[in-house]
């Protein structure tokens, strides 16, 4: 074990119970030395069967156990601005899902305490960096083969949304997905941001305006539109097409088994985030624990989740008022110009 990253999960929910099974039976170099969640029953069901893991009810009993070096957050997202701060403070490197911190003012504290410190410390959770079809998008984009971007059509489909999921989350939960890889795909930072909706589906909880339409424009000039829909029913789907100068590109098209059987044919859904980005998990976590085994941290920082918040936050904005809504970013510290977009 000594040769092993030493990690605190903390959250052993949906999200963290899977980076737990995913440190001790996928990722190479790491185990799990503790796991925190304030639901202790859930916390030691998830590490049931691993070694040297101690199981806590408080984040920061977790951050100081033995053996801790590094630290996973997946906890909700209220508690990770504390939880940054904490790991911070301790120096450990930390990965934390997104929303990095959900309103753009705890956002901007972590960007300035990290700045503080004078080095990287954190790697946030944008999965979709970490996707192979993300991965070969981007690398066409960068060639400059299809020519400038001018849109990107995202599509985001849930088969159903959680009991506590609100109108505004459909935008600051769900489609930050969609913010960080446009900034990413494109190389650009999202200016404004208009929100409409049809009709909400029957199948939208009462009260829940599902489905909605985004449209957000970049200081590039290229548009970017999703269309975030949480209550579809039949699968989930993530789709995205650029459209550029001399081309176009499209991923997301569900390349996935097709099944023949007497009496027709059909094509497996998948039904949850977990399965459709298996693959850019295990990445983007064995990434991460190479990284910092190697004194490191890599991929998108704390500016990228800030920034996601503050877009997220003029949607929720633009939803609510029916108008328009612009961005607007503080200043970058220079400590995070190295690790963005």
């Amino acid at each position: 074990m000594g040769d092993l990253l030493g990690v605190a999960v903390l959250g052993a929910g949906h999200m963290g119970a899977d980076h737990i099974r995913r440190l001790d039976r996928v990722v190479n170099g790491a185990r799990v030395a503790a796991v925190a969640d304030p639901d202790t029953d859930r916390a030691k069901e998830a590490a049931a069967g691993l070694d040297g893991v101690t199981v806590h009810a408080e984040a920061t009993a977790a951050l100081d156990a033995p053996g801790v070096e590094a630290v996973l957050i997946a906890s909700p997202g209220p508690a990770h601005e504390e939880a940054l701060l904490a790991a911070f403070a301790r120096g450990l490197p930390v990965l934390c899902e997104k929303p990095m911190v959900p309103d753009s003012a705890g956002a901007l504290r972590v960007v300035e305490a990290e700045a503080r410190l004078g080095r990287r410390l954190a790697q946030i959770g944008f999965m979709r960096r970490y996707d192979a079809e993300y991965l070969r998008l981007k690398s066409l984009l960068d060639s400059g083969r299809l020519g400038r971007p001018l849109m990107l059509h995202c599509t985001h489909r849930n088969v159903s949304s959680p009991p506590y999921f609100t109108s505004a989350m459909l935008i600051d939960s769900s489609v930050s997905h969609e913010i960080d890889a446009a900034r990413w795909l494109l190389g650009q930072e999202l200016t404004a941001v208009t929100v409409v909706g049809p009709r909400p589906s029957a199948n939208a909880p009462e009260g829940l305006a599902d489905p909605q339409f985004v449209l957000f424009e970049t200081d590039g000039g290229a548009l970017v539109d999703v269309e975030i829909f949480v209550n579809c029913g039949f699968g989930y789907q993530v789709r995205c097409e650029a459209v550029c100068e001399a081309g176009s590109a499209r991923i997301g098209e569900d390349g996935a088994m097709l099944v023949t059987e007497r009496g027709g044919a059909g094509v497996e859904v998948p039904q949850d985030y977990l399965v459709r980005f298996a693959d850019a998990y295990d990445r983007e976590v064995q990434s991460w624990v190479d990284a910092t085994r190697g004194g490191r941290v890599t991929g998108p920082g704390v500016w990228d989740g800030y920034a996601a918040s503050v877009v997220a936050e003029a949607g929720v904005r633009a939803r609510e008022s029916g108008g328009r809504v612009s961005v607007e970013l503080a200043p970058r510290p220079r400590l995070s110009a190295d690790a963005g977009r």
